[in-house]
């Protein structure tokens, strides 16, 4: 992200109020997202000049902090895999997401060996079985059309394919659907798991009314592993690699999770090598 302030140049005024040491700067700051704030500024050679900046919304800064921390942490696999890998990460188990990780598939993976699905930090949705579909769909045949080149008709699929080896993370804030998803990727053998024990909140919640002033959540369905019988509620998804994470680790350049599965990559385009 990119700011009009310079690091060295001070504040002297907001709006045409002079500040000083008795004034709270983040008041002076804050107010309403439509309005435009002007700020004298003295720069480091000791120059005043004006500065007009349009406010956002808290929600419309977290969305710039997780696009920065996106590309952080692409830049970060890109590195730690020789370029091997993509990165993408699902931020929620809802179709908004699930629309950008399929968008992304290709673009992420394009000349890629391998993906890195995370799903850390994601609370949950619907989506699992759609996620399922792009990462699980089979890889029977190929065609070669009058002129083309070898290939698959790309209408005849539900959703864009990706193949080729996947690692998926997750930690103890994935959540309900984005458990169910990780224990799926377990269950079909579709690629390690990176990363620390999910919640074990899996109960597809829904709720009623009661009496017109209030609501109550109510659990709707259990969830079981197929084979196991495991329920998944109270039994979060372990992964086959558990790595923990101390909060001053959360960086992208200091993830032990991100590192870890950056590391299985080789392992996993190798073994997928073999398989053909």
């Amino acid at each position: 992200m990119q700011s009009r302030l310079q690091p060295g140049e001070v504040i002297l005024s907001v709006d045409g109020r002079r500040l000083d040491p008795a004034i709270d700067l983040g008041r002076q700051l804050t107010g309403p997202a439509e309005r435009e704030l002007l700020l004298q500024v003295l720069d480091a050679e000791g120059k005043e000049r004006s500065v007009t900046l349009s406010p956002i919304t808290y929600g419309q800064f977290r969305g710039l902090l997780y696009e920065e921390w996106i590309r952080q942490t692409r830049a970060k696999v890109a590195e730690l895999t020789g370029g091997r890998a993509g990165y993408l990460h699902v931020r929620g188990m809802v179709w908004p997401s699930f629309e950008r990780f399929e968008a992304e598939i290709y673009k992420e993976g394009h000349g890629k060996e391998a993906l890195l699905i995370d799903v850390r930090d994601n609370g949950g949705g619907f989506t699992a079985d759609h996620l399922l579909t792009v990462l699980c769909q089979p890889d029977h045949a190929y065609t070669v059309p009058r002129g083309g080149g070898p290939g698959y008709p790309q209408d005849r699929l539900v959703y864009a394919r990706w193949s080729k080896p996947i690692v998926v993370l997750c930690n103890q804030n994935s959540f309900s659907n984005a458990e169910i998803f990780a224990h799926a990727i377990q269950t079909l053998g579709r690629g390690p798991v990176v990363g620390v024990t999910t919640a074990g909140g899996v109960i597809s919640t829904g709720g009623t009314g009661i009496m017109g002033f209030a609501f109550l959540r109510l659990p709707f369905r259990g969830w079981f592993l197929r084979g196991s019988g495991t329920n998944m509620e109270l039994n979060g998804c372990v992964p086959d690699r558990i790595v923990p994470m101390a909060p001053e680790e959360l960086a992208p350049d200091r993830d032990p999770q991100l590192a870890a599965a950056c590391a299985l990559i080789p392992k996993a385009s190798d073994e997928a090598e073999l398989g053909r």
